[in-house]
């Protein structure tokens, strides 16, 4: 099966995909004429919509087809996705799967992101689907064991951090790196790090976050509809909740973080979750762990910017900067990284820092 492809646009990717889906057609009664583009991402992973011909109604349903080339996560995808199910929670259920291809044949969840619903809705409806995304999270922490996923330990951690100084100071900013300025990175560093691997670990979405995650349609919701979650490791307790409330798309009051993260730690620790029994020591931990995501995040963006050529995320870069500056100067020990961070916008002056 051969796609028509746009004049100087030799996909071979599609073609393969679509050769591969035509093995699978009448299985799955597949419209291979209905396969068009459904998203893409920030990765080299890309997702098709394809239609179900046999569909009783009027409306065909639909099934998603992957196109993940290789070293993308198609056996972590599969590994997770079964992980999640277990636990209760809605992700799309894999039907087919060519390991070596990349190619991956799945249920579609539908197209009615959180992102939209959260944005265009009004609070109420918003808390409502917060909660019931916390929930979720709480469902899949339940179920962690150790030596199942990989550890975000120390060298994870730290490689995370260390695409700010290369990315975001030495490429986007044209910045170099001195020896004072690596001296204040590795403390800021090291002080996340051990606030990190200090918490509580559990299982880890690492992209627990609005754009990834759908509004279920059905009568009887099961909120939210997962996506992306291939990278999942084992990792500290706060770090998905603080990525959920605080977004590369999506920017909340403090008032309504605060209502979410107090929901999260008392249903947790219902559950026999082990959150710290003292909200605010638990606070500090979702604060520093949202400032090492914050620091990553910032030089990650600038890297898909330069050398993947996708410069829409940039538009989003001063969301992280206003997020790290705010913690940052909220702690005194991470206060010598706020100062930074304003040195680095040219903002010394402007703040009045006195140090």
């Amino acid at each position: 099966m051969t796609l028509p492809l746009p004049p100087h646009s030799p996909d071979t990717r599609l073609n393969l995909l679509a050769s591969w889906l035509h093995g699978h057609a009448n299985r799955y009664a597949l419209d291979l004429a209905t396969l068009a583009p459904a998203s893409s991402d920030a990765s080299f992973r890309r997702y098709f919509r394809i239609a179900d011909k046999n569909a009783e109604d009027a409306a065909p349903g639909t099934l998603i087809a992957v196109d993940a080339p290789p070293p993308e996560k198609c056996r972590e995808f599969v590994q997770v996705a079964q992980l999640l199910g277990a636990a209760g929670v809605h992700v799309p259920r894999v039907l087919e799967v060519d390991f070596e291809a990349g190619f991956m044949l799945v249920t579609d969840l539908g197209t009615a992101s959180y992102l939209n619903a959260l944005t265009e809705g009004n609070p109420e409806s918003a808390r409502s689907l917060m909660r019931d995304a916390l929930d979720a999270l709480i469902r899949w922490q339940l179920a962690s064991q150790p030596e199942v996923l990989p550890p975000f330990d120390e060298a994870f951690l730290r490689r995370e951090m260390e695409l700010m100084p290369e990315w975001f100071i030495g490429r986007h900013l044209g910045r170099e790196v001195d020896e004072k300025t690596r001296g204040l990175l590795d403390r800021t560093f090291a002080l996340l790090i051990a606030s990190a691997l200090a918490q509580p670990q559990v299982f880890m979405l690492r992209d627990f976050m609005p754009r990834n995650l759908l509004v279920d349609a059905a009568p009887n919701p099961a909120n939210p509809g997962v996506l992306d979650f291939q990278d999942a490791v084992y990792g500290p307790i706060s770090y998905d909740v603080v990525s959920l409330l605080r977004d590369a798309f999506l920017s909340w009051d403090e008032e309504f973080e605060l209502d979410c993260f107090v929901y999260y730690w008392e249903r947790a620790r219902k559950a026999g979750l082990p959150v710290d029994p003292d909200f605010g020591e638990f606070y500090r931990q979702l604060e520093w762990m949202g400032l090492q995501r914050h620091i990553k995040v910032l030089g990650l963006f600038c890297r898909i910017n330069y050398r993947d050529s996708k410069p829409h995320y940039m538009n989003d870069l001063p969301r992280f900067i206003g997020y790290a500056r705010k913690v940052a100067a909220r702690y005194r020990p991470l206060a010598p990284f706020a100062k930074l961070l304003d040195e680095l916008e040219g903002r010394a002056n402007e703040v009045g820092y006195t140090f």
